[in-house]
């Protein structure tokens, strides 16, 4: 194994720390908490699961979090209203929708009851408009994530040519966002590979930082990357294991050849997945900042 292994649990933990002590002063100058509110609509065992995460997370740096469990069959109207509910109330100043949602509602209408202050996902059109012109209230919390892996990591996108394999308006999209702004944490020379590609490697061949994030297990093989290039693995996928569980969790990227490829590589899991949450409390942290701003201006 020659790769360096960037070791997202150890950053996030980093970003946690620094969220919980800013909490605490703010608590300490305002004597006030911020508060994230996520709507969990059925019994989805994966979206159970970050949920959960999510909620111990928010309590473990100081934020108060409440978690509403709807039932599958809630009506559009219905879970509009409880949206409302929470765009009104000042005790909560992050709203999270779960997703996916059950197919009789409308994803896009849900995502743009929320307001934009309070939309730390980053799914509103008002957000990723911002995001785009490089002004964002918040950056979506995966994108977010994988920028700041390298960041911290020491790995400046400048000048580079980035390749990210996957166009979701969840991570592909965003992220090819985040990293052609003017900024010295971007300024990357940017491409989306996505299925119309008739040779994919061609464009992953090209990558100084490859990013994938199209959701097929161990998609891209060591013979697809370029030697010494940074490869950042956001996929997480279910492979059957004869293990206790049943299964393995493996990324995108075949992990061992990539590994004598690649200069630095995450893991999967411990790399991208906990900077989505330490990102999303960040994002909670910014969103209650910027009501405190608003009420005290």
């Amino acid at each position: 194994m020659k790769a360096t292994i960037i070791d997202g649990k150890a950053i996030a933990g980093e970003i946690r720390q620094e969220v919980a002590e800013e909490v605490q002063q703010l608590q300490q100058r305002t004597g006030k908490t911020p508060g994230l509110a996520v709507l969990l609509v059925g019994d989805d065992p994966a979206s159970n699961v970050y949920v959960r995460q999510k909620g111990k997370a928010c309590q473990n740096v100081g934020i108060h979090s409440i978690t509403e469990h709807l039932p599958a069959d809630i009506s559009q109207e219905q879970l509009l209203k409880r949206i409302e509910a929470f765009n009104e109330n000042d005790r909560y100043h992050g709203i999270l929708v779960q997703l996916p949602l059950p197919s009789h509602i409308d994803t896009r209408k849900v995502l743009e009851a929320i307001r934009p202050e309070k939309d730390v996902d980053c799914f509103h059109p008002f957000n990723v408009g911002r995001l785009t012109i490089g002004e964002p209230l918040f950056q979506p919390a995966t994108p977010a994530g994988v920028v700041e892996l390298l960041q911290r990591s020491g790995i400046s996108p400048v000048g580079k040519h980035v390749v990210i394999l996957g166009r979701s308006n969840i991570v592909g999209k965003p992220l090819a966002n985040l990293l052609l702004q003017k900024s010295p944490q971007a300024n990357a020379i940017v491409t989306v590979v996505h299925s119309a590609a008739d040779d994919v490697a061609y464009f992953t061949r090209q990558a100084d930082i490859l990013v994938a994030a199209i959701g097929r297990p161990e998609f891209v093989r060591g013979n697809m990357i370029k030697p010494d290039a940074v490869v950042i693995d956001v996929g997480v996928n279910r492979v059957p294991a004869d293990n206790e569980k049943g299964y393995r969790l493996v990324g995108d990227v075949a992990f061992d050849e990539a590994c004598e490829v690649a200069s630095h590589i995450t893991p999967v899991p411990g790399g991208v997945g906990p900077m989505t949450i330490a990102m999303l409390l960040k994002n909670t942290l910014l969103a209650f900042k910027l009501h405190l701003e608003h009420g005290e201006s």
